[in-house]
C-alpha cells in the first residue's frame, strides 16, 4: 500500500453553518450564459455533493446543496431561456431536487455547528492551560492557538480533515482510483442482476444510509404544476428575502445574506421577454494569431499550521531506596499506520485561481494523450480536427479522469462540433460521471487556444472551475493543458459579443497552463482509463 507522504497536516479549523453559507453564496452568475449550461452545472453540483456526503464531509455537502438551491431557485427561475419547453421541464426537476435536499440540510446543520463548537472549546481550553503554565513559570505566553486558527482562511472542502499533498501521494491516488473502479463495477453488476435503474440512484441510497439521513420525499404532484411546488417552497421556514441579481455578470452580495438559516424562495415562471443572443457565423476565415502564452504568476499557498501537540503527562518511576537505578532507555513509540480510506483524509488544493479560490487536483492518466492521438490519426491525416470529452469522478477532494468519450462529431481543418450532444450527456449521467474538460487536435497548427477554443472552454469552466482543455498539435509533436484565467479570461469571454467563427480579443492573459508545476493537473503513472467512441462506424 502507498504511504501518506510528507506535506500532510492535521485537521484544519472547521466552519460553522453561517460561514459555510457565506462561502456557498460566493459565486458569479451571468444570465447571458445559455440556460443549458447552468442546468448542467446544477447537475454537477449535486453529483459532487453526493460524493462528499458519502465520504462524510458534512461541510462541503451542505455548501454544495445550499449553492444548488441558490442557483436553481434564486437565479435560474428568471432566465430568458425558460421560454423553451424543455428548459422549463428541466428546471422543474431541479426545483424538486432542491425540495428533497432541504430536509437533509436541516439534519446537517446541527452536526456542522456541534463540530465547530467542540473545536472552538478545545482551542480555548488549550489556550487557558498554556497561559496558566506560562504564568507559573513567570514568562509571557506566546500567541494563543485560538488566535492563530482564527487567522486561517478555511476551505470548506478540507476543513476538519487530515490533508495530504497530491504531488507526494500519486501512488495513493492511483490506488484510490482503482478501488473506486472496482466499486463501480460491483454496483453495475448488482444493478444488472437486480434489474434496478442506474447507478446514480444507488449513489443516493448508499449516501443516505451511511450518514443516517432521510431525504425529503418528492411529492406525487404533477411535474407541470409549478404553482403547487411554489406553495411547498414558500412553506419552508425562514425564507430568503428574494433579491435577484441584475443583468450581466454579478456576484451575490454579502449584504443580501441575512441569515445562514434561510433558503431561496421559488417563484412562478412568468413570461419572459425575448432576448436576442448573438450567433456565431459558421463561415471559415483565416485563423487569428495565436494568443500569447503568458507566464502564470506563481501562486503561493499558506502552509497549514502544524497539528497542536498536547503536553505529555509526567511519568514517575517507582524505585527502591538509594542507590537509584539508572534511568530507563527512551521508549520509541511507533504511531499507528495512517488510515488510507478516502473518507479519512483530503487532498490539498494544488493551485489557485487568480482571484485566490482554490483549485482541486486533477489526476490525468499519462497515456491518455497518446491514446487520443491514435484515435484521431485518420482525421489528422485528412487535416480534420478531432475532439473528445474528459470524464471522471471525485475522490477525497481530488478529480480523477477515468473515461475518454469520443462523441459523434463534424469536423473541418479548424473546427470540431459535437453532434447529438444529448446522447453523450445521457451516457455520462447514466455512468454517474462528471465532465472534467475536453481534448482536441490542431492537425497542422501549433499548440494554442484559438478564440473559438476559448469560447468552447468557457462553457466547461462555467460548470466546473477545474475544467481543463487539452490541445494536441500532432504535426509539431506538442501538446498542452490549459484553463481560462479568472480574472481576466472568464469575464472577458463571457462578456464577448463578437460574431464570426474566429475573432480577436483585446485582453491579454486570457488563458494559462494548467499542468504542474504551475497548475493543478498531475499525471499519475498507473492511472487507468476507458475509451468510449460514440462516432458511427464507417
Amino acid at each position: 500500500m502507498a504511504d501518506l507522504r510528507s506535506a500532510s497536516s492535521g485537521p484544519s479549523r472547521p466552519m460553522n453553518v453561517e460561514q459555510v453559507v457565506k462561502r456557498a453564496q460566493e459565486f458569479d452568475y451571468n444570465p447571458l450564459i445559455p440556460l443549458k449550461y447552468w442546468l448542467r452545472s446544477a447537475k454537477t453540483i449535486l453529483k459532487e455533493a453526493g460524493i462528499y456526503e458519502r465520504e462524510g464531509n458534512d461541510q462541503q455537502t451542505y455548501l454544495l446543496l445550499f449553492r444548488h438551491a441558490q442557483l436553481v431557485l434564486g437565479c435560474l427561475s428568471n432566465h430568458a431561456d425558460l421560454k423553451q419547453d424543455d428548459n422549463q421541464k428541466q428546471l422543474l426537476r431541479a426545483e424538486k431536487e432542491v425540495m428533497q435536499n432541504l430536509a437533509k440540510m436541516e439534519i446537517l446543520k446541527p452536526r456542522i455547528n456541534k463540530r465547530y463548537d467542540r473545536f472552538e472549546q478545545m482551542v480555548a481550553d488549550r489556550d487557558t492551560r498554556r497561559a496558566s503554565e506560562a504564568s507559573e513559570k513567570q514568562r509571557a505566553p506566546s500567541m494563543g492557538d485560538s488566535a492563530m486558527y482564527r487567522q486561517m482562511a478555511s476551505d470548506p472542502a478540507t476543513a476538519g480533515s487530515q490533508t495530504v499533498a497530491a504531488e507526494d501521494n500519486k501512488e495513493l491516488a492511483v490506488q484510490l482510483a482503482q478501488t473506486e473502479a472496482k466499486r463501480r463495477a460491483t454496483v453495475r453488476r448488482k444493478l444488472r442482476q437486480a434489474g434496478t435503474p442506474g447507478e446514480a440512484a444507488q449513489y443516493e441510497s448508499v449516501a443516505s444510509e451511511r450518514n443516517g439521513l432521510q431525504g425529503a420525499k418528492a411529492r406525487d404532484d404533477d411535474p407541470d404544476d409549478d404553482e403547487a411546488l411554489s406553495r411547498q417552497m414558500q412553506n419552508v421556514r425562514l425564507q430568503m428575502d428574494g433579491k435577484r441579481p441584475q443583468n450581466g455578470s454579478s456576484r451575490v452580495s454579502r449584504s443580501d445574506r441575512d441569515s445562514a438559516y434561510k433558503y431561496p424562495t421559488i417563484q412562478k415562471h412568468a413570461p419572459i421577454s425575448s432576448y436576442n443572443f448573438p450567433s456565431y457565423e459558421p463561415g471559415l476565415g483565416s485563423p487569428p494569431r495565436p494568443p500569447p502564452k503568458e507566464r502564470n504568476l506563481s501562486q503561493t499557498s499558506i502552509a497549514p499550521l502544524r497539528p497542536l501537540k498536547s503536553p505529555l503527562d509526567s511519568f514517575r518511576t517507582t524505585a527502591p531506596p538509594p542507590p537509584p537505578p539508572p534511568p530507563p532507555p527512551p521508549v520509541s513509540v511507533t504511531p499507528p499506520p495512517p488510515d488510507k480510506r478516502a473518507s479519512s483524509f483530503t487532498f490539498q488544493p494544488s493551485a489557485y485561481l487568480e482571484n485566490g479560490n482554490p483549485l482541486r487536483t486533477i489526476f490525468l492518466p499519462p497515456n491518455l494523450r497518446p491514446a487520443f492521438l491514435q484515435l484521431a490519426q485518420a482525421n489528422t491525416r485528412a487535416n480534420l480536427e478531432t475532439c473528445g470529452v474528459l470524464c471522471g469522478t471525485l475522490i477525497s477532494n481530488a478529480l480523477f479522469i477515468s473515461k475518454l468519450v469520443i462523441p459523434e462529431q463534424e469536423s473541418t481543418s479548424d473546427t470540431c462540433e459535437t453532434v447529438n450532444e444529448s446522447a453523450m450527456f445521457d451516457y455520462v449521467d447514466g455512468e454517474d460521471l462528471m465532465v472534467l474538460g475536453w481534448i482536441h487536435t490542431h492537425p497542422t497548427q501549433t499548440c494554442f487556444m484559438s478564440s473559438r477554443d476559448l469560447h468552447t472552454h468557457c462553457g466547461y469552466q462555467v460548470m466546473m472551475p477545474e475544467s481543463i482543455a487539452i490541445v494536441c498539435a500532432p504535426s509539431k509533436g506538442d501538446s498542452g493543458i490549459f484553463r481560462l484565467t479568472d480574472p481576466p479570461g472568464m469575464k472577458a469571454i463571457l462578456g464577448c459579443r463578437q460574431t464570426g467563427l474566429f475573432h480577436p480579443h483585446g485582453e491579454d492573459r486570457l488563458y494559462t497552463d494548467a499542468e504542474r508545476p504551475r497548475g493543478h493537473v498531475f499525471e499519475a503513472k498507473g492511472l487507468e482509463f476507458d475509451v468510449v467512441d460514440m462516432r458511427p462506424k464507417k
